[in-house]
């Protein structure tokens, strides 16, 4: 792990050293203030990341004093899918006197440089899915930050939230099986992010034991345009006499209810002419007609759980990584053509 010169974190001194400018100039790059020539910035930003460095003040807080603040960051705020579980992860923040900061990666020009500054401000940082790349989460390890990932495959040193995904997507692709629905698209990316991986993982192999190969994902994003999008060239795919699919297992409720939606709106019965599930159990999946097939996650259990293991690598009270995996639950309406019901999906 590299540090300072005597092995101890490294300080604004190391890096003006290895950057060969002065602490003048490496100050104002790391503060954003007063003017800095490109090339200068540059230059501290490279030995900024070769040294792992923490302002000192973050550095200082985790052995002498407390922000008191948790770090977020995530990938995006759009859509419903944050909504209860910044409920659940700033409720419980609340209740044990914990301010909660949040950095928006979307739309960041600098990631790493936004990171850095919020180590500086807070206590330990939680990561939400894809928000930050490897190499990044692997420097805040490096500078003794502590980190929470969710929804997030594990990381050495790192504690992990997610919910279950494989196993309650195999689950729901074998009930559409049983129903008849052979030919099965799944809609989404699994490049994305881990959960949506793990959710294709479960889709082929529940084709896979019956006997049939798992095509291709259709790889859209997961938002409503991307649903509108998809469900327009299944139209035209059908226009045309190319066929159909008869099933859309989709990666979330979003793509799912903009799908569903374009598709009924002309003409194509759902879930008669073909199903369609999404994942999330957001509120309009029950208000729709047909009401959507989903998973639900307990997304604000999830914040809880995060909040609380963030808290525990702060305080001291737990030193080792751990993984928590929250279970999901099956919910079964119109939209997929069986019986109605819900079930729990245990791990």
């Amino acid at each position: 792990m590299p540090t300072g010169p005597t092995g101890r974190p490294a300080t604004i001194y190391d890096v003006a050293a290895r950057a060969k400018l002065s602490i003048a100039t490496v100050s104002r790059v790391l503060q954003g203030t007063g003017p800095v020539s490109a090339k200068a910035r540059a230059r501290v930003d490279q030995a900024a990341q070769e040294l792992n460095y923490v302002p000192l003040r973050a550095a200082r807080s985790l052995a002498v004093q407390r922000h008191e603040a948790h770090g977020l960051v995530l990938p995006d705020l759009a859509g419903p899918f944050y909504a209860d579980w910044l409920m659940g992860y700033e409720r419980w923040a609340g209740e044990h006197g914990q301010s909660v900061v949040i950095t928006v990666m979307h739309g960041n020009p600098d990631p790493r440089r936004s990171v850095r500054d919020l180590a500086s401000r807070v206590d330990g940082i939680v990561v939400h899915g894809n928000a930050l790349d490897l190499a990044t989460i692997q420097d805040l390890r490096g500078a003794r930050v502590p980190v929470v990932l969710v929804a997030h495959a594990p990381v050495a040193g790192c504690d992990s939230v997610r919910s279950e995904s494989a196993g309650s997507a195999e689950q729901l692709t074998t009930r559409l099986l049983d129903h008849g629905r052979t030919n099965l698209l799944f809609v989404g990316d699994p490049d994305g992010s881990y959960d949506v991986s793990e959710r294709y993982v479960g889709f082929a192999k529940a084709l896979r034991n019956r006997g049939l190969e798992a095509p291709a994902p259709a790889r859209v994003p997961l938002t409503e345009v991307g649903g509108r999008q998809f469900a327009e060239t299944v139209l035209q795919a059908i226009k045309s006499g190319r066929g159909r699919p008869d099933g859309l297992v989709c990666a979330n409720d979003e793509l799912a209810l903009a799908a569903m939606t374009t598709l009924t709106s002309h003409g194509v019965g759902v879930p008669d002419d073909i199903v369609v599930t999404g994942w999330d159990d957001v509120m309009a999946a029950r208000y729709v007609s047909p009401g959507l097939t989903t998973v639900r996650q307990p997304m604000a259990e999830l914040g809880r759980t995060a909040a609380e293991r963030l808290h525990e690598r702060v305080t001291g009270v737990r030193t080792r990584a751990r993984n928590d995996v929250l279970a999901t639950q099956l919910v079964l309406r119109d939209s997929c053509g069986t019986n109605r019901g819900m079930h729990a999906v245990t791990e």
